[in-house]
């Protein structure tokens, strides 16, 4: 049966969905069949997978209103044993409309739970919030990733993220734990991002995954070709540590770096650069 991750963070710009776009890949490169569920309004995954989301016509909205079944709206992507539940705009009204629905919370838990067979993993990128779509993707998970940003204020509101994280556990999904603690958009130059991640170390202790995701130019230009980083620059330094977070989600060991060896990592240059 396929384990369910969902990834998430209220907070805007951590990385979570680069990180779920990610990590979905490596692990269909690992070979594993992973299903990628958009569950942001924005849609980001699903354009930094090459879909144009204002031509999705049936899309994870219509599955939390129980008008698709989620087989019906799966797309390929460029990845072999990956698939994607995409999302568009339609997503941003769904709040609104399940507010009064019967079994609201457990609307993707329902849909997932007849196709989780098909996979090995299935990871959820919930928005950057913490409403009803939020709530849907923890009530369906076994676990819970959450990106972490090397920056000032970095837990700043993860106790209100921990705070519902516990309250869906102890009042809708018994089985829910944190998988690990990824911190993202690290500048090892700098003592800020040495300090912050000392303080999300002493905060979340062995959650916290030896992987560090750096801050990447290339991680940032790949959504905008509508391609994960392993096709836009599979030797880039950002690829290395997603390949090296998959590896950790499977159990397996990676090659620890120190901060001094980190630092000292380039992103090599593409042609004609």
């Amino acid at each position: 049966m396929g384990r369910i991750i969902a990834i998430c963070n209220q907070k805007g710009g951590t990385g979570k969905t680069t990180s779920a776009i990610n990590l979905a890949v490596y692990l269909a490169l690992a070979p594993k069949k992973v299903l990628l569920v958009d569950l942001d309004p924005q849609a980001n995954a699903t354009s930094g997978l090459g879909l144009n989301k204002h031509n999705i016509q049936k899309s994870t909205y219509h599955i939390l209103l129980e008008e698709q079944e989620l087989k019906d709206i799966l797309q390929p992507t460029k990845i072999e044993n990956l698939l994607l539940a995409p999302s568009n705009l339609d997503l941003t009204g769904a709040e609104i409309e399940l507010v009064s629905a019967l079994g609201r919370e457990y609307r993707l838990k329902r849909a997932l739970e007849k196709e989780k067979e098909h996979f090995d993993f299935i990871l959820v990128d919930a928005p950057p919030s913490l409403g009803l779509l939020t709530i849907n993707a923890l009530c369906a998970a076994d676990a819970v990733i959450i990106p972490v940003q090397c920056e000032y204020y970095a837990l700043e509101g993860l106790t209100q993220l921990l705070s519902t994280i516990n309250l869906v556990k102890n009042n809708l999904n018994p089985g829910l734990a944190i998988e690990g603690v990824l911190l993202t958009m690290a500048d090892f130059r700098t003592n800020l991002t040495k300090e912050v991640i000392q303080e999300v170390k002493q905060h979340f202790k062995e959650k916290v995954y030896a992987t560090i995701i750096p801050r990447s130019i290339r991680l940032t230009e790949a959504p905008s070709f509508g391609q994960p980083i392993f096709l836009y620059d599979e030797n880039s330094v950002g690829a290395k540590r997603y390949a090296d977070l998959s590896r950790e989600v499977l159990g397996l060991p990676i090659a620890r770096l120190d901060n001094a060896q980190l630092a000292e990592e380039r992103e090599p240059l593409k042609s004609g650069e």
